[in-house]
This record gives structure tokens, C-alpha cells and sequence, in this order.
């Protein structure tokens, strides 16, 4: 039996690094997933059918969560092709770094709708739905980044604090109606993206964190699994960091 034995879960951003992790952590718990692509229909097709291999249901949509039609769209396809949605999972994102003399109003907007808006979207549409089943648990994946900002990252800090807003603001709005809210928040975590930096600069990061780490996907994975399962059943509102005490 697996702690999500039959729960229908939604996850943006899911063809790499933290978000394939989380599809994969999620169908090893039993949960049957729906996720969403915007560009590698082959490496959606390749997560899917690993994802269906595993015993449960999959799909992947290409949407874009930062349009608010997708969005809409995209729940309302899930919600008739599974039954049901109980969890939400806003994990898409994208970096457009640049010191702030540098950036211009395109990167920053791009940033924003992508990483901020994409919640709105998407969490607005899956409302109805998880008021009508009086349940459901939404994870929203921030950043350690938006608590303490980043020198060159403005926009992307600006992008995750506002998503712990409205995550608390979530939270208190929906927790009459057993509907959950979230935050994860990932310290340096160590994908196909990270291979890319210099391997001092890494070094040097790792011997900054108190685990003398960096994270796995598998790690912010775990964090998911507890926040979407009824393990965390009176948790709301709460921001959970996955960064070896990278913030202590």
C-alpha cells in the first residue's frame, strides 16, 4: 500500500531535474499522474510510459501554466480524464538571471508569469473542484532564494518570495474546506543544470551547507510526498526548506 494509493496529482514542469523526481517519488506512493510539458513531447512520452510501467495512471499534457486559458483548460482535461484532482504540485519555473542595471522589463516579466502567475493559474483553477470534494492538498515549490534574496536574481527572488505569500494567503483562505496549502523550498540541489558550473564554485557552496551536500531531486521529492499524503494532515500554510541547513 502506498501512502497516495489511488489520489489523482497534478504536477507542472515534470520533464527534468526536481520535477521528474517528484513524478517518480509520486508514482512509487501509488498516486496516478498527470504533468505537464512545454517543449520535448518525446521526453514527455519517455516519463509517461515510465510512469505507467510503475502500476499506475499517466498523462502528460503540454500547457503552458503561465496562460491563465491553459491553465483552466489543462485542470479541466485532468479532472475528466482522472475523476478527480487531489493534489496540485506548481513546480514549473525558469531562471533569466542578470544583475539588476542589466535586466530588462522582458526577463523580468518572463520570470514572473512563468514562476508567480503559473500559481495563481493554475491553483484558481483547480479551486472549484477541490471545494467540491472538500478536500486537496496544494504544494507549491519555492526556493531558499525567496527567503534571502540572491545577488543577479531579482526577478527569480521576487518570483518565489511571492509565492510564499500566496501560499499562506491560500492556506487561510481554503483550510475551512480541508484544502491544503504549501510551501517546499530547495537549497542548492544538484540536477542536469548543476553539472553545467564550475566545480569550484560548487565546492565551495557544498562546504557552506551544514550537510556538506548538495540535495538530490529525490530529496525535495520526499518533502512532496509528505506534504501531499495525509502524514502532514494538520500542516498548512507552512513553508518547508530541503536545503541541508543551508538557512539555519
Amino acid at each position: 500500500m502506498g501512502k497516495l494509493d489511488g489520489k489523482t496529482v497534478l504536477v507542472t514542469g515534470a520533464t527534468r531535474g526536481i520535477g521528474k523526481g517528484i513524478v517518480e517519488s509520486l508514482a512509487d506512493e501509488g498516486a496516478n499522474i498527470a504533468f505537464t510539458y512545454m517543449s520535448s513531447e518525446d521526453l514527455a512520452k519517455g516519463i509517461e510510459s515510465d510512469l505507467q510501467s510503475r502500476g499506475v495512471k499517466a498523462k502528460a499534457y503540454r500547457s503552458n501554466a503561465a496562460n491563465f486559458e491553459e491553465a483552466e483548460k489543462l485542470v479541466a482535461s485532468v479532472i475528466e480524464e482522472f475523476g478527480s484532482l487531489d493534489v496540485l504540485i506548481n513546480n514549473a519555473g525558469i531562471t533569466q538571471d542578470n544583475l539588476l542595471m542589466r535586466m530588462n522589463e522582458e526577463m523580468w516579466d518572463n520570470v514572473l508569469e512563468t514562476n508567480l502567475k503559473s500559481c495563481f493559474n493554475t491553483v484558481k483553477a483547480s479551486n472549484r473542484q477541490m471545494m467540491k470534494q472538500r478536500a486537496g492538498s496544494i504544494i507549491n515549490i519555492t526556493s531558499v532564494v525567496g527567503i534571502k534574496g540572491n545577488a543577479g536574481q531579482s526577478n527569480y527572488a521576487a518570483s518565489k518570495a511571492g509565492i510564499i505569500g500566496f501560499t499562506k494567503s491560500v492556506a487561510l483562505e481554503l483550510g475551512s474546506r480541508n484544502i491544503r496549502c504549501n510551501a517546499v523550498a530547495p537549497g542548492f540541489i544538484e540536477t542536469e543544470m548543476t553539472e553545467k558550473l564550475d566545480q569550484a564554485m560548487v565546492d565551495s557552496w557544498k562546504s557552506a551547507i551544514p550537510l556538506k551536500r548538495g540535495g538530490t531531486p529525490e530529496d525535495v521529492a520526499k518533502a512532496c510526498v509528505f506534504l501531499a499524503s495525509e502524514d502532514s494532515a494538520y500542516i498548512t500554510g507552512q513553508v518547508l526548506q530541503v536545503d541541508g541547513g543551508m538557512l539555519t
